[in-house]
């Protein structure tokens, strides 16, 4: 079975409203086991909707439309689609009690212009919505069904969530679709690639591979049909060891793990704290860690060390240090890493310098010229990186690096 959906609206066309319900609706469709074809967002024009429609119906079996269902006057959405469908406007009384029921809870009264999301199209099955005015509309005509529903995020959810993907469930018999995403971090997309060549090559058929690379991260994306879900999940865990096998040190996490959720519960589960002295990071590092939620836990604080001055009177990085090898050098990194250690009364410290750019780069050390050093109860140590161009990627890039090789030396005992 192949779906599609549509989201009408010209606020998505302009940026101005980010198109969340589409990402949403294709995830759920895809743990039904329903394969979405294609995600389109077009505008509130009659003659853009009905040319959607009569393309859409050929090439897909299911099509869900969101927005253009309120009641004011750009909400064209009902009526396109009854012309589409030959269909005609009427009255529905079951329509009307859900109408009047919201209206009641809220204390107003229903006004002409509400009373008209009760008129739905005569050909349709209306879908009752229980957190707002406009009725769901389900079509079916030529082996294909059509399902327009409100663009309000927490009415259409409703709606999928408690008829549409179990009515389509029921209808029709569904094929397992299951997704396993490995986080990796340590080697570009072409390099993992050549690294796992074998591996990918050798995947079931019914199981496929997408790489999808971002700053710092590339996220390998195994995506697997069958019959039967439990062999199907047997199959996608056998692959995923064996990759694990071929990659440990690169792999750090799964499906929506982070990086700074991952040090976390290393942190914690080993009862040890954690402190940053973070120069061209600008307290990025500390922005993450303390997103995740009990952060406190294990983590003390950081020195956003910026200037030289900062550095020599909070770190305690030496003046003739600084001097003679520069701010980003491996020297002052190991000393920034010591200095916070002791400062903060910390069990690990992080410490990073570097030029994240646009300007400030040199033959010696160009833009994205960067060191990290880890301070640990036993020893510290530091390694060079060599970003980009990029003042933004360089600081996720760094502070993805200084996480992970903290995470690789507290998985290495």
């Amino acid at each position: 079975m192949k779906a599609e959906i549509i989201s009408i609206g010209d606020e998505l066309l302009i940026g101005q409203v980010v198109n969340t319900n589409a990402s949403w609706m294709a995830e759920q469709l895809n743990m039904a086991g329903i394969k979405v074809n294609c995600i389109l967002a077009i505008s509130d024009q009659k003659e853009q909707i009905l040319e959607t429609l009569r393309m859409a119906s050929k090439r897909s079996d299911v099509l869900l439309l969101t927005g253009g269902l309120g009641p004011t006057k750009d909400d064209i959405t009902k009526k396109t689609v009854c012309e589409f469908y030959g269909s005609k406007l009427v009255f529905d009384e079951d329509v009307f009690k859900d109408v009047k029921s919201i209206f009641g809870k809220r204390g107003f009264v229903v006004s002409e212009v509400n009373r008209m999301q009760a008129e739905v199209p005569d050909n349709c099955t209306p879908i009752h919505n229980k957190n707002g005015t406009a009725p769901g509309l389900w079509f079916e005509k030529d082996n294909t069904i059509l399902v327009s529903m409100p663009g309000v995020p927490f009415e259409m959810k409703a709606m999928m969530e408690g008829f549409i993907i179990p009515e389509l469930s029921e209808r029709f018999e569904l094929p397992s679709l299951l997704n396993k995403t490995v986080l990796t971090h340590g080697v570009g997309e072409s390099s993992l690639a050549a690294i796992i060549e074998d591996w990918e090559n050798g995947l079931p058929g019914n199981i496929k591979l997408a790489y999808l690379p971002q700053p710092g991260i590339v996220r390998l994306r195994l995506s697997g049909t069958g019959k039967d879900k439990a062999d199907l999940q047997s199959q996608i865990d056998k692959e995923v060891s064996k990759l694990h096998g071929l990659i440990p040190d690169l792999i750090f996490g799964y499906d929506r793990d982070t990086m700074e959720e991952v040090i976390g519960g290393l942190l914690g589960a080993r009862k040890a704290t954690l402190g940053t002295a973070e120069s061209c990071t600008g307290g990025y590092i500390a922005h993450l860690i303390t997103s995740v939620a009990g952060s406190s836990g294990y983590f003390e604080g950081s020195v956003v060390s910026y200037s030289n001055s900062v550095k020599e009177k909070t770190l305690e990085v030496s003046s003739k240090t600084l001097e003679e090898f520069g701010a980003v050098s491996e020297q002052v990194v190991l000393e920034m890493a010591r200095g916070a250690k002791k400062r903060l009364n910390v069990d690990y410290a992080i410490a990073v310098s570097g030029i994240a750019g646009p300007s400030g780069g040199t033959d010696e050390k160009p833009v994205g010229t960067t060191w990290i050093a880890i301070a640990t109860p036993e020893k510290t140590f530091a390694k060079r990186f060599r970003f980009g161009e990029h003042r933004g990627r360089n600081i996720r890039r760094a502070a993805l690096a200084a996480l992970n090789m903290l995470r690789l030396e507290l998985t290495s005992f």
